[in-house]
């Protein structure tokens, strides 16, 4: 090996000259082209209001002190709000002093059950018998039919 090879070292080949500052651009930097910095277009938008206070600042058990004593059963139960009143019924058509559930006059109350077509096959209408719920299920279109009790004016089993 040569002595100029044995000398020089790899940090040696190539060393980045120090910045000293001249190169950087004199004028401010444009905000749109900035990283880290919002577009000036959303300026404008309003953002993120914090509360005035922080949640939880006038509850007990916010300092270390308080924490370390713990809190009494009278004061957390001071904190409890009461349950709204109960009202009965499932919210579909309880109005109080209302009529109930709504119900079409037309469809009448009584739910069908599984509905089988007719031994008549040779019918104009579509008609279908009712032989009840088939272990207490029923489809949803099975739910949603309810029994006619009159036919054309006529009592239903009347003929």
């Amino acid at each position: 090996m040569s002595e100029n090879q044995s000398t020089s070292r790899g940090d040696d080949v190539y060393q980045p000259e120090p910045l000293d500052g001249s190169d950087r651009p004199s004028d401010e930097l444009d905000p749109d082209n900035a990283l880290g910095t919002t577009p000036t277009d959303a300026m404008g938008e309003p953002g993120y209001s914090p509360p005035e206070r922080p949640r939880g600042v006038t509850l007990h058990g916010t300092t270390v002190n308080e924490q370390r004593e713990g809190e009494s059963l009278d004061s957390r139960l001071a904190q409890e709000l009461p349950d709204g009143p109960v009202v009965a019924g499932d919210g579909v058509g309880d109005l109080p002093e209302g009529e109930g559930e709504p119900v079409d006059p037309e469809s009448g109350a009584t739910r069908a059950g599984r509905l089988t077509a007719t031994a008549d096959p040779g019918a104009a209408t579509v008609v279908a018998e009712d032989v009840g719920l088939d272990d207490g299920l029923s489809s949803a279109e099975e739910a949603a039919m309810h029994e006619e009790t009159g036919i054309d004016g006529a009592e239903a089993g009347a003929g």
